[in-house]
């Protein structure tokens, strides 16, 4: 019975891990970078997650994961309400739907497939915001956290990449 408890107790926290990791980078990417005569600047560690986990294993960070994901990126984030959710939604739904084309590809391709995504990511915020805002906001914010973020994704593919090596091992 004991046993029972444990195994049903290390499923649950196999199949919450991504998640938690997630909603624990994002808490991180929080705090602003302060880099001289520039905005404050932040990493999409949101965006980094919803893209490894929908390529490598989208059924342990499903579509409703994301959505709370974004709908904590919202609620922390400088961005109308809404748009971050939205995103992270879209990019979940490309990724998941193109991800036989990557699976098995050679890092640059997924890095370089990263970078399109983050690249489209920041744009469509950009954008959205901009109309929720009525008015044409600083596009260089986005444009450094795009670059910070696509410069951060392999040590965080890496973090990940380890982390789903522990989900696949049986004790």
């Amino acid at each position: 019975m004991k046993s029972s408890l444990w195994h049903h107790l290390d499923l649950v926290a196999r199949t919450l891990w991504p998640f938690t990791l997630t909603v624990l980078l994002l808490i991180l990417g929080i705090v602003p970078l302060q880099i001289p005569h520039l905005a404050p600047v932040s990493p999409g560690f949101a965006l980094i997650s919803v893209y490894y986990w929908a390529l490598h294993r989208p059924t342990i960070l499903p579509a409703p994961a994301v959505f709370l994901v974004g709908v904590l990126n919202d609620f922390f984030g400088d961005a109308p309400v809404g748009v971050g959710v939205l995103v992270l939604l879209i990019v979940y739904g490309i990724i998941v739907s193109q991800r036989r084309n990557f699976l098995g590809a050679p890092f640059a391709l997924v890095w370089l497939g990263f970078a399109a995504v983050a690249a489209g990511a920041a744009f469509a915020a950009w954008v959205i915001s901009s109309l929720l805002f009525g008015t044409v906001v600083d596009p260089r914010p986005a444009i450094f956290d795009c670059l910070l973020t696509v410069g951060l994704y392999p040590a965080v593919a890496h973090l990940f990449a380890r982390a789903q090596r522990g989900l696949s091992r049986r004790d």
